[in-house]
């Protein structure tokens, strides 16, 4: 496999908390779930390292001091850079982008996926969600060149760290069957934002998936979901149901997911994670 030396390749520690239980939920269809365990722990320099590398998804270290004007770099990170702690739609964004990055994460560094990261340093608005797909990888075979065993990887992460009524699960099986249609515009917009950063190089190995009909590769679909243990209901994922997806969630009629045979579906959950998002988003501030 072809290991492209890209800036993000370093491993980085936080990456040994996630613990496969071995554990298997499968969902009203029959589709199997994994079961990961984020066994996150109180330890100073490994979480300091995790925060310069969340904090360099937002704005990179080399580029703030250009960027925060008269502001101090934390209050420019907190300020504009970061959603906001305080709000109620700010809260909900901190756990979702939280849970994207860490997604990229688990991908990149335990199944040796190049994740490129440009979604969350181009927001306008930080309290919003940017479009498009959640997380897409790329995974080259061949060492020389182009494989049609490369593979193209594309998730839907969502997250559950409140008392929520809602089947985050089953939301992020929905919104995946969307991945499929929107993947030409994703992949143009990843390679247009490494091209508008001087990245010529990376945008030209994302052109490779630009164009399936020369040179095929495999995709694989996958659903992510992150919860804080209090709020895991097993249930929720024994009702889940790949076969047939709302079309909305006011609608009753359904549509059948087009990828299922090449669909991915991961549970990772752990203690007291939004606790844990507050303090990464501080410390990334704090350390900057």
């Amino acid at each position: 496999m072809q290991k492209i030396p890209f800036d993000n390749w370093q491993i980085f520690e936080h990456v040994r908390w996630f613990v496969n239980t071995g554990k298997e939920l499968f969902t009203a269809d029959g589709k199997k779930v994994e079961v990961w365990e984020f066994q996150h722990q109180n330890d100073e320099k490994i979480l300091s390292s995790w925060a310069k590398h969340f904090r360099n998804h937002y704005c990179l270290d080399t580029d703030i001091d250009f960027l925060r004007g008269k502001l101090s770099r934390q209050e420019y990170l907190e300020k504009i850079k970061f959603p906001c702690k305080t709000s109620s739609l700010g809260r909900g964004i901190r756990a979702g982008d939280f849970g994207e990055i860490l997604v990229c994460d688990y991908l990149q560094y335990i199944f040796d996926y190049w994740i490129p990261r440009v979604r969350w340093s181009s927001k306008v608005i930080r309290d919003e969600s940017p479009k498009g797909s959640d997380v897409i990888g790329f995974q080259f075979q061949s060492k020389d060149g182009v494989s049609s065993d490369d593979s193209l990887i594309v998730f839907e992460s969502k997250t559950k760290f409140s008392n929520s009524g809602r089947n985050r699960f089953q939301d992020a099986i929905n919104d995946s069957r969307k991945d499929h249609i929107r993947i030409d515009e994703s992949l143009n917009y990843i390679k247009q934002k490494l091209h508008e950063n001087g990245k010529d190089k990376q945008a030209k190995f994302v052109e490779r998936f630009q164009n399936p009909v020369d040179l095929g590769y495999k995709e694989i679909f996958g659903a992510a979901v992150m919860y804080s243990e209090k709020f895991f209901d097993a249930k929720s994922i024994s009702l889940a149901n790949c076969n047939e997806i709302s079309i909305s969630v006011k609608s009753k009629k359904v549509i059948s997911y087009p990828k299922r045979d090449n669909f991915i579906l991961i549970i990772i959950k752990g203690k007291n994670m939004m606790a844990l998002v507050h303090e990464l988003y501080r410390r990334a501030a704090d350390e900057a």
